[in-house]
């Protein structure tokens, strides 16, 4: 890590700007994102392997399908309410990085940062190293037939999956724009095969699971939280849009536009897509099944079942690629900030891609790649991601209140973002008790990061031996990736 105000020598900091010509050519992130693209962005990373996967854990802690199917509603509803809070906050702050700009403006730079801690080394890299080993298991199914492919077979193709993809959002931000349009298509058609057959089956046959949907019922208002945070979990990615406002094309008309397509359009596709899984298979097999959609597709599709695992594999290099492209720009945004080496910082002169963000974000989920109990990282993810959205929509309130005459292209009813902070509240709250200890390490993650705050970035006089690796290492991916800084940070 580096301080914002790094002492650099002058040849150093003429290379890492890239001279004179450079700033005539104007090296910065471009706005090459439409609404499709935008639309794409929000959508292919929601869908991701959840739905297709494991959509029992809303089952399984709300107790009845009638209630499950109300939970899935419900959390679209409230992923829609952040999401417009995050349009108020994204055309105020215009900037990218998502909730590590607004819990900045907001509250200042050690909150920002301890998110931007937590985000660099467990929630991005987690999330992403667990879809590409989703990716891999389900590519490499069909070869392995009856049995499970091996553990490193799979995490071979994870490894060479993350890292095709990180060269492709490297080389060009078209293309990967154009494959994450293309997976979103596949992976919407293979849930609206789900859904047609589904609902075939469900007025054809009926199913004993409508007899009394709501019976078995949870009370328990920890049980109905945790449910609640299986459902959110399958709507993350909502706020990945906010993430590289900057490179978006008219973000005050194509954010909010993107958020109202996207958010119904997911919302509609995961309720049908679970009344079809609960109109063909039994509660038991919903709560036994590894892969729901494969379960599904067995007993319903025939021969034609090698489509769900296909849909799977689509749809996690879809999400993966969607994430990738978007969370780099979140370490960009910290990096050029001073709360991360400014090396990461940088932009390829020829391609105004962000090549030293992408490859450190690569190099953080190659490592967890190698993890053993990697999974069990995920048992702390969603307290600590809801935790810093409460922080962010608390933020707009705040914001509100301390800068009333600040300049709101899209300003939403106060009422809204009230009822998220209110629920988001319940949700970090009540799963104290139920899963104590999943909280206790979400929370010694996050302060983990205070001691390196205070050493790295608080610390003004630092040993000039810390300052030149510093700048070692900015003038090393300077003239390895042929990257400059950004010469004017957009507004």
């Amino acid at each position: 890590m580096t301080l914002k105000n790094d002492r650099v020598a002058a040849s150093e900091k003429d290379a890492l700007r890239g001279g004179e010509a450079s700033k005539s050519e104007g090296v910065k992130l471009k706005k090459e994102l439409g609404l499709l693209d935008g639309v794409a962005i929000i959508v292919g990373v929601i869908i991701g392997a959840g739905i297709f996967v494991s959509p029992k854990g809303v089952l399984q802690n709300s107790g009845s399908v009638g209630l499950s199917l109300i939970i899935w509603v419900l959390s679209g509803l409230l992923s829609t309410i952040g999401a417009l809070c995050y349009a108020e906050l994204g055309t105020m702050i215009p900037k990218s990085g998502g909730d590590y700009a607004y819990i900045s403006e907001a509250f200042g730079p050690l909150p920002a940062f301890l998110y931007l801690w937590v985000a660099l080394f467990i929630i991005v890299p987690t999330g992403n190293a667990i879809t590409a080993l989703t990716f891999a298991q389900y590519i490499l199914q069909p070869i392995w037939l009856t049995c499970e492919p091996p553990t490193e077979a799979i995490r071979l193709i994870a490894a060479v999956i993350t890292c095709l993809l990180t060269v492709i959002n490297c080389y060009n931000v078209k293309w990967a724009t154009r494959v994450q349009d293309i997976f979103t298509g596949t992976k919407i058609l293979a849930l609206i095969i789900i859904i047609i057959a589904g609902l075939y089956a469900l007025f054809a046959y009926g199913s004993p699971n409508f007899d009394r949907p709501m019976s078995g019922s949870t009370v328990e208002p920890g049980y109905i939280a945790l449910a609640f945070y299986s459902g959110l979990f399958s709507y993350s990615g909502w706020n990945y849009l906010n993430f590289v406002t900057e490179e978006l094309k008219d973000p005050y008309r194509n954010l909010p536009r993107a958020i109202w397509i996207s958010m119904p359009t997911v919302t509609t596709i995961y309720v049908l897509a679970n009344i079809a899984y609960v109109a063909v298979l039994s509660q038991d097999e919903l709560l036994s099944s590894s892969a729901v959609a494969v379960t599904f597709g067995e007993k319903m599709l025939g021969v034609m079942s090698w489509i769900m695992p296909f849909s799977v594999a689509c749809s996690t290099f879809g999400a993966l690629n969607g994430a990738i492209f978007a969370s780099s720009r979140l370490f960009f945004v910290g990096a050029r900030q001073g709360h991360l080496p400014q090396a990461i910082a940088l932009i390829n002169v020829k391609r105004f891609t962000p090549i030293p963000s992408l490859v450190f974000l690569c190099i953080i989920t190659l490592v967890l790649l190698i993890i053993k109990d990697i999974y069990v990282l995920i048992n702390y993810l969603s307290f600590v991601e809801g935790l810093f959205t409460t922080f962010s929509v608390s933020g707009l309130l705040w914001l509100r209140f301390r800068k009333p005459d600040m300049e709101r292209p899209i300003k939403i009813n106060i009422i809204f973002p009230i009822i998220f902070f209110i629920i988001c509240l319940f949700l970090v709250t009540f799963p104290c008790y139920v899963s104590p200890w999943e909280v206790s390490v979400g929370l010694i993650m996050i302060v983990s990061g205070i001691p390196m705050y205070f050493i790295f970035i608080y610390w003004q006089n630092k040993p000039r031996w810390i300052e030149k690796a510093s700048e070692t290492l900015n003038l090393l991916c300077a003239r390895t990736f042929m990257c400059v800084l950004e010469d004017q940070p957009a507004a």
